[in-house]
């Protein structure tokens, strides 16, 4: 699904009319329209399959290099990504770090980021962010566990209310053995290593 730039233009027009403001003066002429592009990018994840990057994956085994094979877990840091609160519809960003413990099939390491700008390009809360990526990697590939951690700022926080500028929300999202606090201390810890 497309979004609708015609129908966000006019919203914001009346948007600015409701605030008391006029949309017809210089510096608000462009706005609406600038507005509607910009929904068109924010929101371009809706209606995408984020299990699609994750489409094409290596056999292990049988793949370029069956001689290396991964013995522990393979770990993507510092995912950048920015979202739409569905709250307040105003923007959080922040780093996602995504790591999974392969069975018989990989992905290209591109894929991973793929997933989390499909998931980010929407409406969304940053809960329910990293357990989509999780369940979209675990349910696309044959993984024996797999751990998304999110940090980001939000400006809800830190524009609206109490304005904390400095905090960041953490989240965690964890499947299969990575479930297990034990099991992914080890991936905690190399989050923290620069």
């Amino acid at each position: 699904m497309s979004v609708d730039r015609e129908r966000v233009a006019a919203l914001t027009r009346e948007l600015l009319v409701a605030i008391g403001e006029d949309p017809d003066r210089p510096g608000l002429r462009q706005t609406p329209q600038r507005v509607a592009d910009a929904y068109a990018e924010f929101f371009a994840g809706v209606g995408e399959d984020p299990a699609e990057p994750l489409s094409h994956t290596i056999s292990v085994t049988q793949g370029p290099a069956p001689d290396t094979l991964p013995s522990g877990a393979v770990l993507l840091r510092d995912i950048r990504f920015r979202s739409t609160c569905e709250h307040h519809l105003l923007p959080f960003a922040g780093h996602a770090h995504i790591a999974y413990l392969p069975g018989e099939q990989v992905v290209g390491l591109g894929a991973l980021p793929k997933v989390v700008e499909i998931l980010a390009a929407r409406p969304q809360v940053q809960e329910r962010l990293g357990e989509q990526i999780a369940d979209t990697i675990a349910s696309s590939l044959d993984a024996r566990g797999v751990l998304v951690v999110l940090d980001a700022a939000h400006q809800c926080v830190t524009m609206r209310a109490s304005r904390q500028s400095d905090s960041a929300t953490v989240t965690i999202a964890a499947r299969g053995v990575l479930a297990e606090p034990a099991a992914r201390a080890d991936i905690i810890a190399l989050l923290g290593r620069a």
